[in-house]
């Protein structure tokens, strides 16, 4: 039987970094009560993304940090849109070189995520966010 489920998780950010939500993600499916089916995330914000990534060596989340923060640097004088920051346009194409959606396999119950994939909400603004998180899920029970 075909089934569905939406629920929106309410994530506070500490700032600009990596905020994992895999477990919070898994216990929406697990109570979806789906076995096979598609997890389909979306982040109603313009400056913050979702990522799939890895989540065993913490490294690699700061190495993104630092590679983003040469690629698209706070207060650099080209962006116009300053209204709440130097950091505010920054966010914004940020945001729009990743993405605020991810679709995600289940199996079994499960996402199918590799043995070193985690799910992320990647804050882009320095300040601490509260950012929603919109999870559908959709499939066949047992």
């Amino acid at each position: 039987m075909m089934r569905q489920a939406l629920s929106t998780l309410r994530i506070s950010t500490r700032g600009r970094g990596f905020q994992e939500i895999t477990r919070d993600v898994q216990r929406c499916v697990t109570q979806a009560d789906v076995q096979t089916g598609l997890c389909t995330l979306h982040l109603q914000h313009t400056s913050a993304s979702l990522l799939i990534q890895e989540n065993a060596d913490p490294d690699v989340r700061r190495d993104f940090e630092r590679f983003f923060a040469r690629l698209v640097p706070d207060g650099d004088p080209l962006f116009i849109h300053t209204a709440e920051g130097e950091d505010d346009m920054p966010a914004h194409v940020r945001t729009a070189l990743t993405t605020v959606n991810l679709s995600v396999p289940v199996a079994e119950g499960r996402l199918c995520l590799g043995t070193w994939q985690g799910l992320y909400v990647w804050e882009h603004r320095r300040a601490p966010h509260t950012r929603s998180v919109v999870v559908h899920i959709i499939g066949e029970d047992r």
